[in-house]
C-alpha cells in the first residue's frame, strides 16, 4: 500500500511539473502556429499573383482578381469531400500549391498543371514544343523537376513524344494525380492552414457591440 501511495505522489508531482513546463510550451506552439500561418499566407499570395498573371485573358480584367478573395469557411470545407474540388477551385489550387512547396514535392502538381494545358492544345507545332518542354522540365533523368515515375513509363514517354499526341503524359499524369491524392492531399486537409480556412471568422468589435 505504501509504494502504492508513493507512486501516486510521484505521479502527481510529475503532473503538476509537467503543467508548469507546459504554459511556456504552449506559447511557443502559439508563435510557431502563427508563423506558419504567416508563411502560408505569404506563398499563397506568391502563387495567386503569378497565377494571375500568368492568365493573359483574366489579366486584362481587373475585376477577376476577385475570383481569389479568401473562401468561406464552408466553401473551403468543400475541399475536404473530393480532390478535384480542391483542384477545381483557383484559391484552393493556390494553397494546395503553396503546401507542395513547403513539402518540397511542387513538381507534382506543376506537372500535372503542365499536363492539363497540354490536353487543351490545338496546334500541332506547339503540341511538339510543349511535349519536349515538359519531358526536358520533369522527365527525363535529373531534369529540373524530376517527377517520380517508374523508368518504363519514361521510356514510353521518350518514344511517344516522338509523334507526340495529347495522351503522351497520360499515364505519368495519372501516376502524379494518385500519389497527390493519396499522400499529399491528405495532408494538406490536417494542415493548420488548411484548418485556419475552415474556422469561422470571430464578429467584429463593431458587430459585437451592435
Amino acid at each position: 500500500r505504501l509504494s502504492m501511495q508513493s507512486a501516486l505522489l510521484v505521479a502527481v508531482r510529475m503532473e503538476r511539473g509537467s503543467r508548469r513546463r507546459s504554459e511556456p510550451e504552449e506559447a511557443d506552439k502559439g508563435r510557431m502556429k502563427r508563423t506558419i500561418i504567416k508563411d502560408w499566407k505569404t506563398r499563397l499570395s506568391y502563387f495567386l499573383q503569378n497565377s494571375s498573371n500568368s492568365n493573359k485573358r483574366k489579366s486584362k480584367k481587373a475585376g477577376k482578381h476577385r475570383n481569389y478573395f479568401r473562401p468561406s469557411p464552408e466553401e473551403a470545407q468543400l475541399w475536404s469531400e473530393a480532390f478535384d474540388e480542391l483542384l477545381a477551385n483557383k484559391y484552393g489550387l493556390a494553397a494546395f500549391r503553396a503546401f507542395l512547396k513547403s513539402e518540397f514535392c511542387e513538381e507534382n502538381i506543376e506537372f500535372w498543371l503542365a499536363c492539363e494545358d497540354f490536353k487543351k492544345t490545338k496546334s500541332p507545332q506547339k503540341l511538339t514544343s510543349k511535349a519536349k518542354k515538359i519531358y526536358n522540365d520533369f522527365i527525363e533523368k535529373e531534369a529540373p523537376k524530376e517527377i517520380n515515375i517508374d523508368f518504363q513509363t519514361k521510356t514510353m514517354i521518350a518514344q511517344n513524344i516522338q509523334g507526340p499526341t495529347h495522351t503522351c503524359f497520360s499515364a505519368a499524369q495519372k501516376r502524379v494525380y494518385s500519389l497527390m491524392e493519396n499522400n499529399s492531399y491528405p495532408r494538406f486537409l490536417e494542415s493548420e492552414f488548411y484548418q485556419e480556412l475552415c474556422k469561422k471568422a470571430p464578429l467584429s468589435r463593431a458587430a459585437q457591440g451592435t
